[in-house]
């Protein structure tokens, strides 16, 4: 619609129509976005940043368990406690994985502690995003924890473990890395 010689109805009202710089730029913002955006999923999958507790605490539970998360400083009378993987090799597949819980200072498994799975990755080899199922299962021995895992393909496989000590404050966190093999 045109009133006056050559001037549209956008000109009468005091706007200009967006010319093509406008448009050039507008393209350059949502390119600079998505490659932002790219770079910041890509650097989440590969752990090389997390999620901070804070947030992660906020999201709902299935999501707070598939991002990675910030190691949670372990109390300093914890720091004498460590896991130990019994089979560091495991048929690729279902698996069964053993697990002790040991007390450095006197050298000896602690029998009483609850000790449960937190997550089950292939970090090690770069796939933090890999994820494999874990289940506690009924436990083979005194002082010994064991969970079924399903360890979807060969290569290593980091396994994210807390416990509970009785007696003691706060909670203990160790990483194992473990070999499916076929």
């Amino acid at each position: 619609m045109t009133g006056r010689e050559g001037f549209s109805a956008a000109d009468q009202e005091g706007r200009r129509p967006a010319g093509m710089g406008a448009w050039l730029l507008l393209g350059f913002v949502l390119i600079v976005g998505a490659v932002a955006g790219a770079g910041a999923g890509y650097g989440l999958a590969r752990g090389a940043w997390d999620i901070p507790n804070a947030v992660a605490t906020r999201l709902p539970a299935p999501v707070a368990a598939w991002l990675p998360q910030a190691a949670r400083p372990m109390p300093p009378e914890l720091k004498g406690y460590a896991f130990e993987l019994l089979d560091p090799e495991a048929k690729a597949g279902e698996a069964t994985l053993r697990v002790r819980l040991l007390d450095a200072r006197v050298g000896k498994p602690v029998a009483d502690a609850l000790v449960y799975a937190r997550r089950l990755d292939m970090a090690p080899d770069g796939m933090p995003t890999m994820t494999g199922k874990l289940e506690p299962e009924a436990s083979p021995g005194p002082g010994i924890h064991a969970f079924r895992a399903g360890l979807t393909m060969e290569g290593r496989w980091r396994l994210s473990l807390a416990a509970k000590v009785p007696g003691e404050t706060g909670t203990v966190h160790d990483q194992l890395v473990l070999r499916a093999v076929e």
